[in-house]
Protein backbone atom coordinates (compact mmCIF):
# COMPACT_ATOMS: atom_id res chain seq x y z
CA UNK A 1 0.00 0.00 0.00
CA UNK A 2 2.69 2.40 -0.99
CA UNK A 3 1.92 5.86 -2.31
CA UNK A 4 -1.32 7.79 -2.15
CA UNK A 5 -3.30 5.45 -4.41
CA UNK A 6 -1.96 2.46 -2.47
CA UNK A 7 -3.69 3.81 0.63
CA UNK A 8 -6.77 5.29 -1.05
CA UNK A 9 -8.07 2.25 -2.94
CA UNK A 10 -7.67 -0.33 -0.14
CA UNK A 11 -9.16 2.20 2.27
CA UNK A 12 -12.20 2.70 0.07
CA UNK A 13 -12.62 -1.07 -0.24
CA UNK A 14 -12.56 -1.56 3.53
CA UNK A 15 -14.84 1.43 4.14
CA UNK A 16 -17.54 0.38 1.68
CA UNK A 17 -17.37 -3.22 2.90
CA UNK A 18 -18.02 -1.92 6.41
CA UNK A 19 -20.83 0.27 5.11
CA UNK A 20 -22.38 -2.80 3.51
CA UNK A 21 -22.26 -4.60 6.86
CA UNK A 22 -23.76 -1.56 8.58
CA UNK A 23 -26.67 -1.75 6.17
CA UNK A 24 -27.08 -5.49 6.83
CA UNK A 25 -27.12 -5.16 10.60
CA UNK A 26 -29.47 -2.15 10.47
CA UNK A 27 -31.94 -4.09 8.36
CA UNK A 28 -31.67 -7.10 10.68
CA UNK A 29 -32.38 -4.95 13.74
CA UNK A 30 -35.32 -3.12 12.16
CA UNK A 31 -36.98 -6.02 10.36
CA UNK A 32 -36.07 -8.70 12.92
CA UNK A 33 -34.26 -10.84 10.34
CA UNK A 34 -31.27 -13.14 10.95
CA UNK A 35 -28.38 -10.93 9.96
CA UNK A 36 -26.66 -13.57 7.81
CA UNK A 37 -29.71 -14.82 5.94
CA UNK A 38 -31.70 -11.83 4.80
CA UNK A 39 -34.62 -12.66 2.49
CA UNK A 40 -33.66 -12.30 -1.16
CA UNK A 41 -36.69 -12.49 -3.43
CA UNK A 42 -36.44 -12.26 -7.21
CA UNK A 43 -37.94 -9.15 -8.76
CA UNK A 44 -39.53 -11.13 -11.58
CA UNK A 45 -40.03 -14.66 -12.81
CA UNK A 46 -38.54 -14.09 -16.23
CA UNK A 47 -35.21 -15.18 -17.66
CA UNK A 48 -33.35 -12.57 -15.56
CA UNK A 49 -34.72 -13.87 -12.25
CA UNK A 50 -31.64 -16.02 -11.63
CA UNK A 51 -29.29 -13.06 -12.03
CA UNK A 52 -31.37 -11.07 -9.55
CA UNK A 53 -30.92 -13.81 -6.96
CA UNK A 54 -27.12 -13.86 -7.21
CA UNK A 55 -25.14 -12.49 -4.27
CA UNK A 56 -22.54 -10.13 -5.66
CA UNK A 57 -20.47 -9.42 -2.53
CA UNK A 58 -17.95 -12.15 -3.29
CA UNK A 59 -17.64 -11.03 -6.91
CA UNK A 60 -16.97 -7.48 -5.75
CA UNK A 61 -14.25 -8.76 -3.41
CA UNK A 62 -12.59 -10.63 -6.28
CA UNK A 63 -12.79 -7.61 -8.57
CA UNK A 64 -11.38 -5.34 -5.85
CA UNK A 65 -8.47 -7.72 -5.26
CA UNK A 66 -7.62 -7.71 -8.98
CA UNK A 67 -7.80 -3.90 -9.15
CA UNK A 68 -5.61 -3.47 -6.07
CA UNK A 69 -3.06 -6.00 -7.34
CA UNK A 70 -2.97 -4.35 -10.77
CA UNK A 71 -2.43 -0.95 -9.17
CA UNK A 72 0.40 -2.35 -7.06
CA UNK A 73 2.14 -3.98 -10.03
CA UNK A 74 1.70 -0.84 -12.14
CA UNK A 75 3.76 1.18 -9.66
CA UNK A 76 6.71 -1.21 -9.77
CA UNK A 77 9.56 -0.06 -11.97
CA UNK A 78 11.85 -2.75 -13.25
CA UNK A 79 11.62 -6.51 -13.16
CA UNK A 80 9.33 -7.79 -10.42
CA UNK A 81 11.15 -10.74 -8.84
CA UNK A 82 11.34 -12.28 -5.39
CA UNK A 83 15.11 -12.82 -5.06
CA UNK A 84 17.97 -11.03 -6.79
CA UNK A 85 20.81 -12.97 -8.41
CA UNK A 86 23.52 -10.34 -8.65
CA UNK A 87 27.13 -11.21 -7.88
CA UNK A 88 26.17 -14.54 -6.33
CA UNK A 89 24.00 -12.78 -3.75
CA UNK A 90 20.49 -13.86 -2.80
CA UNK A 91 18.65 -10.78 -1.57
CA UNK A 92 14.89 -10.51 -1.23
CA UNK A 93 13.45 -7.66 -3.29
CA UNK A 94 10.21 -5.65 -3.17
CA UNK A 95 9.38 -6.85 0.33
CA UNK A 96 6.54 -4.36 0.85
CA UNK A 97 5.06 -5.06 -2.56
CA UNK A 98 5.04 -8.79 -1.79
CA UNK A 99 3.33 -8.03 1.51
CA UNK A 100 0.65 -6.03 -0.29
CA UNK A 101 0.08 -8.75 -2.87
CA UNK A 102 -0.18 -11.37 -0.12
CA UNK A 103 -2.84 -9.24 1.54
CA UNK A 104 -4.78 -8.83 -1.70
CA UNK A 105 -4.57 -12.59 -2.22
CA UNK A 106 -6.46 -13.08 1.06
CA UNK A 107 -9.19 -10.74 -0.22
CA UNK A 108 -9.35 -12.75 -3.43
CA UNK A 109 -9.63 -16.08 -1.60
CA UNK A 110 -12.30 -14.70 0.73
CA UNK A 111 -14.26 -13.53 -2.31
CA UNK A 112 -13.94 -16.95 -3.94
CA UNK A 113 -15.25 -18.62 -0.78
CA UNK A 114 -18.19 -16.19 -0.68
CA UNK A 115 -19.08 -16.89 -4.32
CA UNK A 116 -18.95 -20.65 -3.84
CA UNK A 117 -20.91 -20.61 -0.58
CA UNK A 118 -23.59 -18.11 -1.59
CA UNK A 119 -24.16 -19.05 -5.23
CA UNK A 120 -22.86 -22.55 -5.98
CA UNK A 121 -23.42 -24.76 -2.93
CA UNK A 122 -26.88 -26.31 -2.47
CA UNK A 123 -27.02 -24.70 0.98
CA UNK A 124 -25.11 -21.63 2.02
CA UNK A 125 -22.27 -22.27 4.50
CA UNK A 126 -21.88 -19.05 6.48
CA UNK A 127 -19.29 -20.64 8.78
CA UNK A 128 -17.02 -21.20 5.77
CA UNK A 129 -17.36 -17.55 4.73
CA UNK A 130 -16.61 -16.31 8.23
CA UNK A 131 -13.65 -18.66 8.54
CA UNK A 132 -12.13 -17.32 5.33
CA UNK A 133 -12.72 -13.77 6.51
CA UNK A 134 -11.10 -14.47 9.89
CA UNK A 135 -8.11 -16.14 8.21
CA UNK A 136 -7.60 -13.13 5.97
CA UNK A 137 -7.68 -10.71 8.90
CA UNK A 138 -5.31 -12.89 10.94
CA UNK A 139 -2.84 -12.72 8.05
CA UNK A 140 -3.38 -8.96 7.72
CA UNK A 141 -2.24 -8.29 11.30
CA UNK A 142 1.31 -9.75 11.20
CA UNK A 143 1.88 -8.29 7.74
CA UNK A 144 0.94 -4.87 9.09
CA UNK A 145 3.19 -5.23 12.14
CA UNK A 146 6.21 -6.10 9.99
CA UNK A 147 5.25 -3.29 7.61
CA UNK A 148 6.08 -0.71 10.30
CA UNK A 149 9.64 -1.81 11.02
CA UNK A 150 11.36 0.98 9.07
CA UNK A 151 8.75 3.67 9.80
CA UNK A 152 9.17 6.67 12.07
CA UNK A 153 7.47 9.84 13.16
CA UNK A 154 4.05 10.55 11.70
CA UNK A 155 4.06 7.43 9.55
CA UNK A 156 4.86 5.20 12.52
CA UNK A 157 2.25 6.78 14.79
CA UNK A 158 -0.49 6.60 12.15
CA UNK A 159 0.28 2.95 11.41
CA UNK A 160 0.35 2.06 15.13
CA UNK A 161 -3.19 3.42 15.45
CA UNK A 162 -4.18 1.56 12.29
CA UNK A 163 -2.73 -1.65 13.75
CA UNK A 164 -4.75 -1.17 16.94
CA UNK A 165 -7.96 -0.92 14.93
CA UNK A 166 -7.06 -3.99 12.87
CA UNK A 167 -6.28 -5.93 16.07
CA UNK A 168 -9.73 -5.14 17.47
CA UNK A 169 -11.29 -6.15 14.15
CA UNK A 170 -9.41 -9.47 14.29
CA UNK A 171 -10.82 -10.12 17.77
CA UNK A 172 -14.34 -9.41 16.52
CA UNK A 173 -14.16 -11.70 13.46
CA UNK A 174 -12.66 -14.49 15.58
CA UNK A 175 -15.40 -14.13 18.21
CA UNK A 176 -17.94 -14.21 15.39
CA UNK A 177 -16.91 -17.78 14.58
CA UNK A 178 -18.46 -18.88 17.88
CA UNK A 179 -21.38 -16.44 17.87
CA UNK A 180 -22.23 -15.96 14.16
CA UNK A 181 -25.64 -14.36 14.68
CA UNK A 182 -24.76 -12.04 17.56
CA UNK A 183 -25.82 -8.60 16.38
CA UNK A 184 -23.43 -6.79 18.72
CA UNK A 185 -20.49 -8.42 16.95
CA UNK A 186 -21.88 -7.44 13.56
CA UNK A 187 -22.24 -3.85 14.70
CA UNK A 188 -18.65 -3.83 15.92
CA UNK A 189 -17.44 -5.48 12.73
CA UNK A 190 -19.15 -2.88 10.56
CA UNK A 191 -17.72 -0.13 12.76
CA UNK A 192 -14.13 -1.37 12.62
CA UNK A 193 -14.21 -2.06 8.88
CA UNK A 194 -15.33 1.51 8.22
CA UNK A 195 -12.90 2.81 10.84
CA UNK A 196 -9.88 1.08 9.32
CA UNK A 197 -10.93 2.12 5.83
CA UNK A 198 -11.39 5.77 6.64
CA UNK A 199 -8.17 5.91 8.64
CA UNK A 200 -6.19 4.25 5.85
CA UNK A 201 -7.46 6.96 3.48
CA UNK A 202 -6.45 9.59 6.05
CA UNK A 203 -2.95 8.09 6.23
CA UNK A 204 -2.64 8.47 2.47
CA UNK A 205 -3.55 12.15 2.68
CA UNK A 206 -1.25 12.82 5.65
CA UNK A 207 1.81 11.17 4.12
CA UNK A 208 1.45 11.99 0.44
CA UNK A 209 -1.17 14.69 -0.18
CA UNK A 210 -1.63 16.81 2.95
CA UNK A 211 -4.71 19.00 2.59
CA UNK A 212 -2.88 22.03 3.99
CA UNK A 213 -0.20 21.71 1.32
CA UNK A 214 2.54 21.45 3.98
CA UNK A 215 4.30 18.18 4.72
CA UNK A 216 3.85 16.67 8.15
CA UNK A 217 7.15 16.93 10.06
CA UNK A 218 8.39 13.82 11.87
CA UNK A 219 10.47 15.84 14.33
CA UNK A 220 7.54 18.01 15.45
CA UNK A 221 5.80 16.58 18.53
CA UNK A 222 2.68 18.59 17.79
CA UNK A 223 2.25 16.70 14.52
CA UNK A 224 2.60 13.36 16.32
CA UNK A 225 0.00 14.39 18.91
CA UNK A 226 -2.45 15.60 16.29
CA UNK A 227 -2.23 12.26 14.47
CA UNK A 228 -3.86 10.67 17.52
CA UNK A 229 -6.37 13.52 17.72
CA UNK A 230 -7.40 12.98 14.10
CA UNK A 231 -7.76 9.27 14.79
CA UNK A 232 -10.19 10.04 17.63
CA UNK A 233 -12.14 12.31 15.28
CA UNK A 234 -12.41 9.41 12.85
CA UNK A 235 -13.78 7.19 15.63
CA UNK A 236 -16.45 9.79 16.42
CA UNK A 237 -17.27 10.29 12.73
CA UNK A 238 -17.76 6.56 12.14
CA UNK A 239 -19.98 6.31 15.21
CA UNK A 240 -22.15 9.16 13.89
CA UNK A 241 -22.22 7.52 10.46
CA UNK A 242 -23.41 4.25 12.00
CA UNK A 243 -26.27 6.11 13.69
CA UNK A 244 -27.13 7.84 10.41
CA UNK A 245 -27.18 4.51 8.52
CA UNK A 246 -29.53 3.03 11.12
CA UNK A 247 -31.78 6.10 11.01
CA UNK A 248 -31.96 6.10 7.22
CA UNK A 249 -32.63 2.34 7.21
CA UNK A 250 -35.42 2.83 9.76
CA UNK A 251 -37.12 5.43 7.57
CA UNK A 252 -36.63 3.31 4.46
CA UNK A 253 -37.98 0.00 5.78
CA UNK A 254 -40.70 1.41 8.04
CA UNK A 255 -42.13 4.26 5.97
CA UNK A 256 -40.87 4.09 2.37
CA UNK A 257 -40.29 0.47 1.38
Amino acid sequence: MGGFEGHLYPGLSLFFYGLYHARLVSRALICNYPVQYLPHHPWSKGKWARLQQIYYVGLVKILSAFILAAQELHNIHGQFVLISKIYHQRNFLYRKQWQHLTLYMTFFLSGCVDVVSQNLLPQRCAALEQGAQALGMCLFLPLLVSHMQDSEGVELQSHILFTQAIFLLVLVVIAELWAPNMLQLWVMKAFFYMMTGSWLIQIGFMLYKPISGYKWMDDDKNNIIFVTTFFCWHVAFIAILMIWVYGFSFLWYCYIC
